[in-house]
């Protein structure tokens, strides 16, 4: 089996700081964050991408690129645009371009924003995208712009993402559980919590099956968490983590919670080509939830 000799962007992020910790075990990783390496910097990213094909060169290991660097506010992308597509389309372009060149495999995070979020059965990657937000739009040029530009670059689409790093809705709710007696969550849109530490491990399978010259015969993946549930739903979960009455969860409507983004109303990604590829499923959300509360909690 090939030992893996990985750059990740976006290394000090979410998913970022878990495809560390979880890459150390296949190989050597390095995760530098945004301000040791700028994506939208053609020298930077052409400085880490020659050198990890170097590396790689001289000690015979496989070199993978794997981009979790995004924008991620989504609120504020719709008064921002210009910034959210630098990061989100631009920054992807000028890695695949430059992944091309040399030889390395890609891996483009990507989002259920791509989407209208108005489908009534889980989204299949071959469906017809049509984003609502400033971010989706964004997110799906730097989709189109990574595959269009090399030929061995894979984009995997996720949703709900929480984790240990930076802020998130079960950081979110866990901390508004021992301010307020009661929460209003919202319960009319559907999706899939994904935890941050089981994405990076099927990720680095990913990268994994590319090494090894078995990469999936599809080039847009899904991998979320396995089931789906609302907002509202996740939060009572999350007291229930807690020990806390989950009668103290209160559902409302997205109107009630009006934002300046709209949210997609059903962001339940299919994972059928992920299974066929003979990738490693994901964790049933609800048990990938109680894993992330007995390793940060203990």
């Amino acid at each position: 089996m090939a030992e893996l000799e990985l750059l990740v962007t976006g290394g000090h992020g979410q998913l970022g700081s878990d495809l560390a910790a979880a890459g150390a075990r296949s190989g050597t990783v390095r995760a530098p964050g945004s301000a040791e390496l700028d994506v939208t910097s053609d020298m930077a990213v052409r400085t880490a991408v020659a050198r990890l094909a170097d590396v790689a060169n001289t000690t015979d290991r496989h070199p993978i690129v794997v981009n979790a660097a995004a924008y991620t506010a989504v609120d504020a992308a719709e008064s921002d645009e210009s910034t959210a597509h630098l990061v989100n389309a631009y920054g992807p372009a000028l890695l695949a371009r430059t992944c091309a060149e040399f030889g390395v495999p890609l891996i483009h995070v990507s989002t259920d924003y791509v989407f209208a979020g108005d489908a009534t059965r889980p989204y299949e990657p071959t469906d017809p995208t049509g984003p609502r937000s400033v971010y989706g739009h964004t997110k799906l040029a730097g989709e189109q712009a990574v595959l269009a530009e090399a030929d061995n670059a894979f984009v995997v689409r996720t949703a709900w993402v929480y984790g240990e790093v930076g802020g998130n809705f079960v950081k979110t709710i866990s901390r508004l559980e021992g301010e307020r007696d009661t929460l209003s969550v919202v319960d009319d849109q559907r999706g899939t919590p994904t935890w941050s530490y089981d994405l990076a491990e099927g990720l680095l399978d990913l990268a994994r099956h590319i090494a090894n010259g078995r990469p999936p015969a599809e080039r847009v993946l899904h991998r979320t968490g396995a089931g789906e549930t609302t907002w509202f739903g996740l939060a009572r979960a999350v007291f229930e983590e807690l020990g806390a009455d989950p009668e103290r969860v209160r559902p409302c409507t997205t109107a009630e919670f009006p934002r300046p983004a709209p949210r997609p109303a059903y962001s339940v990604l299919s994972d059928r080509t992920w299974l066929q590829a003979g990738l490693v499923p994901a964790l049933p959300w609800r048990t990938a939830l109680t894993r992330f509360f007995a390793k940060y909690r203990g």
